[in-house]
């Protein structure tokens, strides 16, 4: 087990004299199976909502007449209002009652999707798409919601069990949303998402349990108490690097795959593209096995696997012949060894002060979006230089940083 550090002057950083007993903020609440199953579902309900605009692209910009490359300016609006909320809004998980804050960002949820589906201009739809993201931190609050009910020993299993929802989140959004949207319209996808969210919301005002905010502390400080963590928690800040190089990796690759299979030898279109999108579930399953494996043995020792799965995954894209079956090989492993490090990584963090879980995670998702941003700008200069073999070494590269920074940790 790492130790945790500097846990007194974190207390007195945060506000609190002292941790709640076992860790968990407003006493003991037992993480049933049902309960952990309600936080799964809620994470892959509510993160879907970010990616029903990406299928939906060309239908939305023949809608209000601008181009593709315009309409893609929705799908951008959306993420950087996750990231923002992501920053602002997800440390409030540290002072407002989840069990309420959780439902209300929902509904929030609700309203804005209603308002993208009844977008009148284009204008309209860029704001109302922002907000969408920005509101859309259910998910960001559920994982450290169920990570500090968990006992020490299953926090590794549970993470990864939340985790998997959200993964099949992110792929089932995108597949049903391009399933409804060829049928029915863009319009109609975005309301039944506002309806499904205004329920969502209803059955968690219920079922969620109630505890009281784990610090004290105005939202001013909450926000100036984020630098103080980074600066006392080596934890946090390994953790932090380490998923921004995964990401980074993992983002390389889904850039530049589609031009990678439409080039030759392969000559495959954006349906073949699409359908390696499926090959996402290797990630949903792996990440309660990472989970297992982390508890049973140790967080950093799951990292040094993943790290081997995904160094093994660019060399096999790399060295063999590109073709359909090296790419599916290699993006099946890749995904495994990212989704393994994620869940090992936030099993480290939530092993810190159970009063500061929201923050911690605000530290690290910033850190993994801003990894995977610079793995996407990364990807697509190495293949306008080096094409695929250029992609290849930006992976590797970024793997062998990963190690490097995982054996220095020891």
């Amino acid at each position: 087990m790492e130790s945790i550090t500097h846990e007194r002057s974190i207390a007195e950083l945060s506000g609190i004299s002292e941790l709640t007993s076992a860790g968990h903020p407003g006493g003991r609440v037992t993480l049933t199976p049902s309960l952990l199953w309600l936080f799964t579902v809620t994470a892959g309900l509510a993160v879907a909502n970010l990616t029903f605009n990406q299928p939906l692209l060309p239908e939305i910009g023949r809608t209000f007449g601008v181009s593709g490359g315009q309409a893609g300016v929705v799908a951008t609006l959306t993420q950087l209002g996750y990231a923002v909320g992501l920053l602002f809004l997800a440390p409030l998980g540290d002072i407002v009652k989840r069990h309420r804050l959780i439902p209300a960002t929902l509904v929030a949820v609700a309203i804005t999707l209603a308002c993208v589906a009844t977008s009148p201009s284009f204008a309209v739809l860029c704001i109302a798409s922002f907000i969408l993201g920005l509101t859309t931190i259910a998910p960001q609050l559920v994982i450290p919601f169920a990570a500090g009910l968990a006992e020490p020993a299953t926090r590794g299993r549970v993470v990864g069990h939340v985790m998997s929802g959200l993964l099949v989140g992110v792929l089932g959004g995108r597949v049903l949303s391009g399933f409804v949207g060829q049928i029915a319209g863009w319009r109609v996808v975005f309301g039944v998402a506002s309806v499904m969210a205004l329920g969502l919301a209803a059955i968690l005002a219920v079922l969620l349990p109630r505890t009281t905010p784990p610090v004290s502390m105005t939202y001013t400080a909450l926000l100036r108490s984020i630098l103080p963590l980074i600066r006392t928690q080596p934890v946090l800040r390994e953790a932090a690097l380490l998923g921004a190089l995964f990401f980074a990796s993992f983002s390389a690759l889904w850039t530049t795959l589609a031009f990678a299979l439409k080039t030759p030898p392969l000559h495959y279109g954006s349906t073949v593209a699409g359908l390696f999108g499926l090959l996402g579930i290797a990630g949903a399953l792996t990440a309660p096995v990472a989970g297992r494996f982390a508890d049973r043995s140790s967080p950093r020792r799951a990292i040094a696997t993943a790290t081997g799965i995904t160094a093994l995954a660019w060399l096999l894209m790399l060295v063999v012949r590109r073709t359909l079956l090296s790419l599916a090989v290699g993006v099946v492993l890749l995904d495994a060894g990212t989704q393994a490090a994620q869940v090992s990584n936030q099993s480290r963090i939530y092993a810190l002060p159970a009063h500061a879980h929201s923050r911690l995670n605000t530290v690290y998702m910033v850190a993994y979006f801003v990894g995977g941003s610079l793995g996407s700008v990364l990807g697509a200069a190495a293949w306008q230089n080096a094409h695929w073999a250029g992609v290849c070494g930006v992976g590797v590269g970024l793997v062998v940083t990963a190690a490097i920074v995982v054996a220095a940790g020891r």
